[in-house]
C-alpha cells in the first residue's frame, strides 16, 4: 500500500513537472497575435458580414454552417491566434464551395447574411497566363469554364479562341475553378475583388 502511495505520489509529481515545462509554449500559442491568412486558401463564406474583422466579431463559432455544408467545404480556423478561433472559412484548393446557400439559411447570427448568388462576392477568381495549359499552348482544357455554377457571365472563353479562359467580372469567388484545374501549379487563385490583375476583370 505504500509502495502504490509513493508511486501516485512520484507519478503526480513528474505530471506536475512536465506540466509546468510545457504550459510556457501553450501560453504563447493561445497569446500569439493574429496570423495573416492566404487569402486564397482562406475564403469566407457566401454572405460574409462586411470585412473580415466585422465576420469575426460577428460569428460566434457554432459551426452549424460546416454541419449543413453538402461538400464539407467549410473548415474551421483553429489556434492561429487573436478571435479568429473557430470562425469558418473555405480553402479552394482542397474543397470549393458550390453557392447552394444553405450555411446563410442556417446561419443563427448576422455572420452570414442570405444574399442572391449573383450579389455574392467571396472575391474574383484569377488566372495565371503563363501556367494555364491553353495560354501557354500546351493542351486543351476548359475545364474551369465547364464547372463554373455561374456559366459564361463569370467564366469564358476568349474571343474567337474556344480554349483560353478568361475570368469576367460577375464572378463571385467560389473557387471551383480552383479546385479542379489539373495544372499542379493552380494557376487559377481567388483574390479580393480590387486586387485582380486579370484585365477582363471589372
Amino acid at each position: 500500500m505504500i509502495r502504490r502511495r509513493s508511486f501516485v505520489q512520484q507519478l503526480t509529481f513528474a505530471s506536475g513537472v512536465a506540466a509546468a515545462a510545457v504550459s510556457p509554449y501553450v501560453a504563447m500559442r493561445m497569446l500569439a497575435p493574429d496570423t495573416p491568412p492566404n487569402i486564397g486558401q482562406h475564403l469566407r463564406p457566401p454572405g460574409a458580414f462586411g470585412g473580415d474583422a466585422a465576420f469575426v466579431e460577428a460569428c460566434i463559432g457554432c459551426g452549424l454552417c460546416g454541419e449543413v455544408c453538402p461538400p464539407r467545404c467549410i473548415l474551421f480556423s483553429k489556434r492561429e491566434g487573436g478571435e479568429a478561433v473557430n470562425t469558418p472559412y473555405i480553402n479552394p484548393e482542397i474543397k470549393a464551395c458550390t453557392l447552394c446557400g444553405l450555411c446563410m439559411d442556417v446561419c443563427p447570427t448576422d455572420a452570414l447574411v442570405k444574399t442572391p448568388v449573383n450579389e455574392i462576392d467571396m472575391g474574383i477568381a484569377q488566372i495565371n497566363r503563363a501556367a494555364c495549359y491553353p495560354w501557354v499552348d500546351k493542351g486543351v482544357c476548359g475545364a474551369c469554364v465547364a464547372i463554373c455554377p455561374l456559366g459564361a457571365r463569370a467564366i469564358d472563353y476568349e474571343f474567337a479562341n474556344m480554349y483560353r479562359p478568361v475570368v469576367m467580372k460577375d464572378c463571385v469567388g467560389c473557387g471551383l475553378c480552383v479546385e479542379i484545374c489539373p495544372e499542379p501549379s493552380l494557376p487559377i487563385q481567388i483574390v479580393q475583388r480590387n486586387n485582380s490583375q486579370n484585365e477582363k476583370n471589372v
